[in-house]
């Protein structure tokens, strides 16, 4: 495997934070965060490593001056509500969440303590916020996603990896309404790259088999995936059908490295990132007037393992843009 590293503005930056942050913290004060998540802790784990490494880049230790009270739902969606009102009788200073069904949770469960999300999608449009500007409320954080542009970008890589590519399959969750909003930007971005764009629903890993059908009856040729935490945690499973039914797939971030090609946001660094809000919520900082972010990183994700199964052949052009190859 290899790595090509980059440096961003914020990374630049969060350089500066540790022995500024240090100066600031009061002095004999345990802050206590809520950390609320849809999958297992397994999978949470690196991410997880990431958010409490960004508090300790701000001068923060875990379990001295700061409590993370770790609440994850083992991917049952329906245990978010419980879980989230724990963490409220327990009095949290804030509560970091992931995806919107985290949030949403947490927001049934209080108009008062401050959340911060970290990987959302279309906040705005899914009533997370008023506006990513000016969000309003108790939630603020990050959308991890540029709307219909990136998945755009996603296809436009599979056409430059597969030259003769013309019907492709998007799979996604219809259950999840930030996730069917995409569509209609996503097939715009198709029909552009002169694609055919083919819906194809699972609402879970009971699903999955039924979707492939579909997509090898339809005669597609490829696929991207409208990720949300329900196909999220299905990844692993989706990556090895993808190679069962011989169809090369693109899909988010580097968490979806199993796949042809994964390009998107760099859910660590988001989770980094996220120690910043908090660290402004603890110093009286009201979410309504923190901004709503974008992500500043983007990876590209080659796998060259993957292809080879597929018999493939990866461009030059698309590897050497590549953050990370998978070999």
């Amino acid at each position: 495997m290899q790595r090509r590293e980059f440096i961003t503005l914020f990374g630049g930056a969060a350089a500066t934070w540790p022995l500024a942050a240090r100066a600031q913290q009061p002095a004999g004060r345990v802050y206590r965060v809520g950390y609320l998540a849809v999958s297992s802790r397994e999978q949470q784990l690196h991410l997880i490593k990431a958010f409490e490494e960004g508090l300790r880049s701000l001068g923060y230790r875990v379990g001295e001056n700061v409590v993370i009270e770790y609440r994850v739902a083992d991917g049952q969606i329906e245990r978010l509500p419980a879980l989230a009102a724990e963490l409220v009788r327990l009095g949290v200073d804030v509560i970091v969440t992931g995806v919107n069904p985290n949030t949403v949770a947490a927001m049934k469960a209080t108009t008062t303590i401050p959340i911060v999300m970290t990987n959302s999608v279309d906040p705005v449009s899914a009533g997370l916020v008023a506006s990513l500007a000016r969000p309003g409320g108790n939630v603020t954080g990050f959308s991890s996603d540029t709307g219909g542009e990136i998945n755009g970008k996603r296809l436009e890589l599979l056409k430059e990896t597969l030259p003769n590519l013309s019907r492709v399959g998007i799979l996604f969750n219809p259950d999840v309404a930030s996730i069917r909003n995409r569509l209609a930007s996503t097939q715009e971005a198709a029909r552009a790259l002169g694609l055919t764009l083919v819906p194809v629903e699972a609402r879970g890993l009971d699903a999955l088999e039924q979707a492939f059908a579909t997509m090898v009856g339809e005669q597609m040729q490829a696929f991207v995936i409208l990720g949300d935490s329900v196909l999220f945690n299905c990844r692993g499973q989706i990556a090895e059908m993808a190679l069962k039914h011989r169809l090369p797939a693109a899909g988010g971030g580097p968490e979806w490295g199993g796949l042809l090609l994964s390009y998107g946001s760099d859910l660590r660094d988001l989770f980094r990132r996220t120690a910043v809000f908090v660290d402004k919520i603890f110093k009286g900082a009201k979410p309504a007037d923190l901004p709503v972010e974008q992500p500043i990183k983007f990876e590209l994700v080659v796998n060259l393992k993957t292809a080879k199964t597929l018999g493939v052949g990866v461009p030059l052009s698309v590897e050497q843009r590549a953050d990370e190859v998978i070999e």
